[in-house]
């Protein structure tokens, strides 16, 4: 138990801030960043199917911010299993 109920409270706001920010971060990163490959500005005006209510589907690049993301996820899955193996901890 804590000596002072309101730091509790400031923990908790000072971790949904930090996860509202990533989100936010994440969304931008979506939204403005892709591979650039020479047929990147047509793949993102053309559009590849119709459907109802005017909602279109298009064969955008792959965003660079999900490239990262599973790049980093992968290298510290591999880093982990490694660390543990070597430190002799067992998982």
């Amino acid at each position: 138990m804590r000596l002072f109920a309101l730091l509790n409270f400031q923990h908790v706001m000072g971790y949904l801030f930090v996860g509202l920010l990533v989100l936010l971060l994440f969304g931008l990163g979506l939204a403005y960043s892709h591979l650039h490959t020479p047929d990147a500005a047509r793949r993102m005006e053309t559009v590849v199917h119709r459907y109802r209510d005017d909602l279109a589907s298009r064969n955008a690049p792959f965003p660079l911010v999900m490239l990262l993301i599973i790049a980093g996820t992968v290298a510290w899955g591999f880093f982990y299993i490694l660390m543990h193996g070597l430190l002799g901890v067992k998982i």
